[in-house]
């Protein structure tokens, strides 16, 4: 049965005794001069009694102050809760993620095991303190992790490393370990994003053509958008031709110890992207008459093509393009003083991306349409990375106040009691 809600403060070296009269009066107990004094004793709302001693009664009765406050504000939490390690709870997060797409499991196991629990599996949670949480992030960017001491790790991994501390402290928050998550608030290194690198039309198809078996891939990767984990897991009965519509709602990842795995896209939502007219009679080469649950751009060896298979042929496409635009350059600087042709950029598969990005953009398409055709969660995102792309329309806007401006003005000179007053 539990015990009613309670608290006090006793001394345990004295008890108060009833008289045959009904007066009391105090008198030593038994527990007179061993160990502390004052016992401040409560009880929670399982009804679990606590109690700790003190030699000072008005230390007692501030720490049973602060306890009974806690209840009150809600931040209190069990202190043997708070008694067990970093180390157990992080493991009862990780069984909390199962459910999670195979790589994003694969990487919280990745940073617990290389980066976080080196540094935390032992230490008890109400020892996890805002200042040590600080001091190790700072140091995993100067001398890397417990590890892989010596070399600091890029702001990114230690970003990550800090989602996941955080995230595991946030569970002990909610499951009553801890009152707060000591991780809030910490300074996190500066994460440069990479440098985006686009191309124009004439040079995507250059490169298309110079990838050679790959060409409708570089076509559907530069023109639709697709991520390549996206287009790896394209099977024919997404592709709708008639339409010219390509329905993602698949991708295909590397996950260390299980090789490519099939799942959800990156969002966990499907899009449809539009394809162009010309890419149609590509595709229906690529599709020919195979089955409809076959996938468009399987690997040699079959299943999923990895993008290292792409990449043997890319990256020498790549070079092949660059070379023959600079010596192109060259005799244009040599013949008119000047190179029109623009420099072929060293590119990655993921830069066909961006790629799409930039070509959208300089065709008109608004901030809500690259979103859905890159498949961004929130348009912000797509604003965070391509923004820098879409026109100033600055002067545009100040153009278009002035045309306002002088109609309003023109309009009131109309009005015979304000033209009275402005030729006064």
């Amino acid at each position: 049965m539990n015990r009613n809600r309670r608290a006090g403060v006793e001394d345990r070296w004295h008890k108060t005794v009833r008289n045959p009269d009904g007066t009391t009066h105090t008198e030593r107990s038994a527990s007179y001069g061993k160990g502390s004094r004052w016992r401040a004793r409560y009880v929670d709302d399982t009804g679990k009694e606590h109690a700790k001693g003190f030699s000072r009664k008005v230390d007692a009765q501030e720490w049973l102050n602060r306890q009974v406050s806690d209840q009150v504000t809600g931040t209190w939490t069990d202190p043997a809760l708070s008694g067990v390690t970093f180390g157990v709870i992080a493991e009862r997060w990780m069984s909390t993620k199962a459910t999670r797409a195979p790589k994003t499991v694969a990487g919280y196991r990745s940073l617990l095991d290389t980066i976080v629990l080196p540094r935390w599996d032992a230490v008890l949670l109400r020892e996890v303190q805002f200042d040590d949480l600080q001091i190790w992030i700072t140091s995993l960017s100067v001398d890397g992790s417990v590890r892989f001491g010596g070399k600091g790790l890029s702001a990114s991994r230690v970003i990550q490393a800090h989602r996941v501390i955080s995230q595991i402290l946030k569970f002990a928050v909610k499951a009553k370990h801890l009152p707060a998550n000591p991780a809030d608030g910490v300074e996190l290194p500066r994460k440069h994003d990479a440098k985006q690198r686009y191309m124009t039309h004439e040079q995507l198809h250059r490169l298309a053509v110079a990838s050679g078996r790959f060409r409708t891939l570089v076509l559907v990767l530069g023109y639709c958008g697709l991520r390549f984990g996206e287009a790896s897991a394209l099977r024919i009965g997404d592709v709708n031709l008639t339409a010219r519509r390509i329905r993602v709602h698949r991708s295909v990842t590397f996950v260390t110890g299980k090789g490519l795995v099939e799942g959800d896209t990156k969002n966990h939502d499907a899009r449809a992207v539009p394809v162009p007219k010309f890419l149609v009679p590509l595709l229906q080469t690529e599709i020919g008459q195979r089955a409809e649950t076959e996938l468009v751009f399987p690997s040699r060896r079959g299943g999923f093509l990895k993008v290292s298979e792409l990449r043997w042929v890319f990256d020498p496409a790549v070079q092949t393009v660059r070379a023959a635009m600079m010596a192109q350059r060259q005799q244009e600087i040599e013949e008119t003083g000047q190179a029109r042709t623009p420099e072929f950029p060293v590119i990655t598969p993921h830069d066909l991306r961006h790629t799409c990005a930039s070509l959208a953009i300089s065709a008109g398409a608004n901030v809500k349409v690259l979103q859905t055709l890159l498949g961004h969660k929130t348009a912000t995102l797509t604003l965070d990375r391509y923004g820098h792309l879409f026109p100033d329309d600055l002067d545009r806007i100040a153009v278009a106040f002035d045309t306002a401006a002088q109609t309003a003005a023109d309009a009131l000179r109309t009005i015979p009691a304000l033209r009275a007053v402005t030729s006064e």
